[in-house]
């Protein structure tokens, strides 16, 4: 690393967090203004309403935006650089391109990887948050977190060849009955059956587990039947939890990479329809980081060029790159949840595509 390096990793850097810090203030400030009479209803004070909602929104917000902002980072300052024949005394200096984009690179990767970690643990956890206060303060009835649904009857596949359903579940109190499962041997031979009164989540003692009350156990091997009742049945072994119950439709933003891939395995077990939609958001959250070094390099690739019309010229384009970057997210996102495109080609499509124009600007780029 040269001081030349350093004096444009710096310059980005600085853009950069800046540009976040600017607009995510100015997020906050028309987000107080739009749930203010919801704040004041809470009762929660202003550090209730930091710890419970605005800790959460807060890296969800620098999340949704945070590729277009490098771009436009880099976009600003490289433009101002060309705007000073900076850039033409670098290059007129003996430093190749390729080169010149070498502190771009180190600081996009270096980027890449904040958004790596946060989109895979931080995010997720900041989404929880986020939903479960709108949930509660400012729409009880918004689908975001379906905590309090009542009422609900499920039926679903624990595994291969288990299948179970309970009636009137209440996700918010984590009970509902009567419950029955049985399982089957290859397609029509069934093993086993429990009927219960009722299905309860159980924290008691430090454990984590389901319990059956007034259960009745059926079970049949080599044609020989069994029968056991009892008041009370404890069930480790369902792979389920009350989350799964919840059917949640934003699950996936709030559940980290590892919880997800578990939540994977569990819909694909159950044939849930929507199990594309969820290896998208797995498959996205690194080729969204990974993004962020393309946009870097089409961002000093675009401004490095001294225009007409400076930087308002370089910023419009740069905003006309990210819109196009979003639009192809999104309908390849769609046609992988509603159509038979692979989730991992939909996730990765708009960086394939732009990594042509990346190549496309380089080779147009001044040497």
């Amino acid at each position: 690393m040269k001081k030349l390096d350093w004096y444009i990793l710096k310059k980005f850097l600085i853009t950069f967090f800046f540009c976040i810090l600017l607009f995510t203030v100015i997020a906050v400030v028309v987000d107080i203004s739009e749930k203010t009479d919801d704040f004041i209803k809470s009762g929660l004070g202003f550090t209730g309403v930091f710890m419970q909602y605005y800790i959460g929104f807060i890296p969800y917000i620098v999340a949704l935006l945070f590729p277009l902002f490098v771009l436009i980072a880099v976009v600003f300052f490289t433009s101002k650089m060309a705007g000073r024949s900076e850039i033409i005394a670098i290059l007129a200096s003996g430093t190749s391109f390729r080169r010149f984009l070498v502190p771009y690179i180190i600081g996009g990767s270096a980027l890449a990887l904040l958004l790596l970690y946060s989109a895979h643990f931080v995010v997720p956890k900041a989404q929880e948050i986020r939903g479960n206060f709108e949930t509660r303060y400012v729409d009880g009835n918004n689908s975001y977190n379906a905590l309090l649904f009542t009422g609900n009857d499920i039926y679903e596949r624990l595994d291969t060849n288990t299948y179970f359903g309970v009636r009137n579940y209440d996700t918010a109190r984590k009970y509902g009955g009567p419950f029955f499962l049985h399982r089957i041997k290859g397609n029509t031979q069934l093993v086993y059956n429990v009927r219960a009164e009722s299905l309860m989540w159980d924290t008691t003692k430090g454990k984590r587990r389901w319990v059956l009350q007034n259960a009745f156990e059926r079970t049949i091997i080599n044609g020989k039947e069994s029968i056991k009742q009892t008041t009370r049945l404890e069930m480790p072994s369902f792979n389920f939890q009350p989350f799964d119950l919840s059917h949640d439709e934003f699950a996936k933003d709030k559940l980290t990479t590892p919880q997800l891939s578990h939540f994977i395995k569990m819909e694909e077990l159950r044939g849930a329809e929507d199990v594309n939609t969820l290896r998208v958001e797995r498959y996205r959250r690194s080729a969204t980081a990974i993004s962020v070094i393309i946009l870097t390099i089409i961002g000093a690739t675009v401004a490095s060029r001294r225009v007409r019309g400076g930087s308002g010229a370089h910023i419009a384009i740069a905003f006309v790159i990210g819109i196009l970057f979003i639009l192809t997210d999104r309908f390849s996102t769609i046609f992988s949840s509603k159509g038979s495109l692979p989730p991992l080609i939909a996730a990765w499509i708009p960086n394939v595509i732009f990594l042509f124009v990346t190549y496309y600007l380089y080779r147009k780029a001044p040497k």
